[in-house]
C-alpha cells in the first residue's frame, strides 16, 4: 500500500489532480474510488498497474506515476497498452515502454516487418529496438542481430583513422555496444560476436548483402543519403525484421546532401507492412531537462522559420516597389 500510494501519499495526490471528477480514499489496505463510471474504471486500472509495478520494482517515482496516468488518459480504450509488460528482464533491470508512443512503437515492431522510429534524443527509439532484437534472439525468432549506423564524420571512408578496422569504427558504434551491455551478460557478447550471432558494423559494409533470419537495426538514419537508405532497405531477406531509428532535426550530412530518412516517409508511407512511429519531446525518458531542452529548441526553430518567412516576403514586396519606381513615367518622377 505504501509503495502504491507513494511516500506521504504523493502518488495519490497526483491521481486526484489528474482525475478531478473522482474521489479516492485509502482505508487500511483498501482503496475506495467513487465518481463517474468511466473515470472510476481508469483509476482502478491505474491502481492495478501500480500494484504490478510495485511488486516488480518496489518504490514508484512520481515521474512514473505521471507517465502511467498520461498513458491511460490518452488511450482510454480497453486495449490501451500497459507499462507493466516487460520486453526484457536483464541483470535485475526491467526494460519496458514508459510512454504511450513508446508502447505503440513496440507494438508496431511486433506487427510489422519494417518500422521507422523517428523522434528526438532520449525517446528510447534505439534502446527499445535493441531490447526487441535481444528478445527475438533469445526466443529464437531470429538467428542473429545486425546493428549498423552511418559513420558520417569519416565519410564512410575510415582508412585515415589509426588502428585496426574495429578500432576505427568503434567511436561510431559505441552507443550500440553500450545498449547491448545493458541487456545481455557482458561476458557473452564477445562470444556471440565472434560466432556472428551479433554483428555491429558501419552502414557501408551492408552493401551487396542479403540479410536472412536477422533482426536488423539502422541507427542514426538521418545521416544516410537517399541512395544509402534504399541500399539498406533492399538488404531485407526472408524471416528478417528491420527497425530504422533517427532524428530528422539532427542531420550531420554535408551541405547539399538530402537525408534519406526525411525522404523515405514520402516514398514508403503507403506501403503495407511498413510502419512509421513518431516519438515526441513528451516521450523523452531521460532527465526532465532533456524533454524541456528538446521542446525549447523546437519552439526556437519554429520562430526562426517564421521570422525568415516574413523577411523573405518583405524583400519580395520591396523589390516590387523598386521595380515600379523604375518604370514610372518621367513626368511622375519629376
Amino acid at each position: 500500500m505504501v509503495e502504491v500510494l507513494g511516500p506521504q501519499d504523493s502518488s495519490l495526490l497526483i491521481i486526484e489532480q489528474s482525475f478531478t471528477e473522482v474521489s479516492v480514499a485509502a482505508k487500511e489496505l483498501d482503496v475506495v474510488v467513487t465518481g463517474p463510471s468511466a473515470q472510476v474504471d481508469l483509476v482502478i486500472r491505474l491502481f492495478e498497474e501500480l500494484e504490478v509495478l510495485s511488486s516488480q520494482e518496489g518504490v514508484i517515482s512520481a515521474e512514473v506515476v505521471k507517465r502511467l496516468v498520461d498513458l491511460l488518459i490518452k488511450n482510454m480504450s480497453a486495449a490501451s497498452p500497459s507499462m507493466t509488460q516487460n520486453i526484457l528482464s536483464s541483470r535485475g533491470r526491467k526494460i519496458r515502454p514508459k510512454t504511450l508512443n513508446q508502447s505503440k512503437y513496440v507494438e508496431a515492431i511486433d506487427s510489422n516487418t519494417i518500422v521507422f522510429g523517428i523522434g528526438p534524443a532520449g525517446t528510447g527509439k534505439t534502446y527499445l529496438a535493441m531490447a526487441k532484437a535481444v528478445q527475438a534472439l533469445q526466443s529464437k525468432e531470429v538467428n542473429r542481430i545486425i546493428l549498423t549506423r552511418p559513420a558520417v564524420e569519416a565519410g564512410e571512408n575510415l582508412g585515415f583513422l589509426p588502428g585496426s578496422l574495429n578500432e576505427k569504427i568503434d567511436p561510431y558504434l559505441r552507443p550500440l555496444y553500450d545498449a547491448l551491455h545493458d541487456m545481455m551478460e557482458p561476458e557473452s557478447i564477445p562470444r556471440l560476436m565472434e560466432a556472428g550471432t551479433i554483428e555491429v558494423a558501419p552502414l557501408a559494409y551492408m552493401r551487396g548483402r542479403t540479410l536472412n533470419d536477422a533482426f536488423v537495426i539502422l541507427d542514426e538514419a538521418q545521416n544516410t543519403t537517399a541512395e544509402q537508405m534504399k541500399m539498406f532497405l533492399t538488404r531485407l531477406g526472408f524471416g528478417s525484421k528491420i527497425v530504422v531509428t533517427g532524428d530528422v532535426t539532427q542531420v550531420d550530412l554535408p551541405t547539399g546532401s538530402a537525408s534519406g530518412l526525411r525522404q523515405v516517409r514520402n516514398i514508403l508511407n503507403d506501403v503495407e507492412d511498413i510502419h512509421f512511429s513518431q516519438l515526441e519531446a513528451v516521450d523523452v525518458v531521460r532527465h526532465q531537462l532533456v524533454s524541456d531542452i528538446v521542446t525549447a529548441y523546437g519552439q526556437w526553430e519554429d520562430q526562426q522559420q517564421s521570422v525568415s518567412h516574413r523577411r523573405s516576403g518583405g524583400r519580395r514586396e520591396r523589390r516590387g516597389t523598386d521595380s515600379q519606381r523604375d518604370h514610372r513615367p518621367e513626368g511622375d518622377a519629376q
